[in-house]
């Protein structure tokens, strides 16, 4: 069955036989320098893109169009063909993504990390904690409010893990009604995420990236943070040519390629708000 992306092809030549575009559409086509790159909300909300995006494109001539969704649902946008490119940040989703044989090659591009956001007020008593498990453990002892995306995103993945590593398993507490209220999973991204937390009195995990560029604050501080495993690395991915006829090879593969150059590693450095920098470059840690 063709893909969205090819039907709107094929929509656009058959245009081509209705006089007024005969001579304009094959120009237009054969000039079409742009990719879809399907990516995390946070490279999104922190930013990044708005960033980014300006100076590939001028250097390149290629322009991007983002399509921004959890991790899970970029991946799943990769795996129709709906997108060139994926930029994500679950690894292990990813490793499952390239097993399928629906992405070319993985590379790491840059990482930063996720924070424990709550109340100042601080009514489960965490502030400070550096054990991100233990502070866990005592928002649901104290059955605060906290707020989980639920969207299987790659900020959700790493929450899902954060409680296992605890000892909780939520997933299966959620799906068996084990939870209070205190628990709410509210299935949107993480700017919904923070709003409803700063509405609720209640706790979030979010990366930092999206926290810093996040306006609306309101009482809400960075309660626990450090833990070495609220660590959160971003990869890259072409969608795989060989499975999707329609993915852009060359296009797509030198953005990748800028993403993960000097130049690009640079830049992503350089990005930053009020002095602090919100992504770190690592292309060249093979292992991350």
């Amino acid at each position: 069955m063709p893909n969205r992306r090819t039907l709107i092809a094929a929509a656009a030549l058959c245009a081509v036989a209705f006089g007024a575009v005969v001579i304009a559409a094959p120009a237009a086509i054969a000039q079409d320098k742009s990719i879809v790159v399907a990516s995390t909300t946070s490279t999104q909300d922190s930013g990044l893109f708005e960033y980014l995006l300006p100076l590939f494109t001028k250097k390149t001539g290629i322009t991007v169009k983002v399509v921004a969704q959890g991790t899970g649902q970029a991946l799943d946008t990769g795996r129709r063909g709906d997108a060139d490119v994926v930029f994500v940040h679950a690894k292990s989703a990813e490793e499952k993504f390239l097993a399928e044989g629906q992405g070319v090659k993985r590379f790491p591009v840059m990482y930063n990390d996720f924070v424990l956001i709550g109340p100042k007020s601080d009514p489960a008593g965490i502030k400070g904690m550096k054990d991100v498990g233990q502070a866990f453990k005592t928002i649901m002892a104290k059955q605060a409010a906290f707020i989980s995306r639920g969207d299987r995103s790659g900020t959700h993945i790493a929450e899902l893990k954060l409680w296992k590593a605890s000892g909780i398993d939520i997933e299966k507490d959620l799906s068996s009604k084990n939870l209070g209220a205190w628990y709410k999973s509210i299935g949107q991204g993480m700017g919904a995420a923070l709003n409803t937390a700063g509405a609720g009195n209640g706790y979030v995990l979010s990366d930092r990236g999206t926290w810093i560029h996040f306006k609306n604050k309101g009482d809400l501080a960075i309660l626990v943070e450090g833990d070495k495993r609220m660590f959160n690395q971003y990869g890259v991915m072409l969608v795989n040519p060989a499975k999707h006829l329609n993915v852009k090879k060359e296009l797509g593969q030198q953005f990748i390629d800028y993403l993960i150059s000097p130049e690009g590693q640079k830049d992503i450095a350089n990005y930053k708000i009020n002095g602090e920098q919100l992504f770190y470059p690592n292309a060249n840690d093979h292992s991350a």
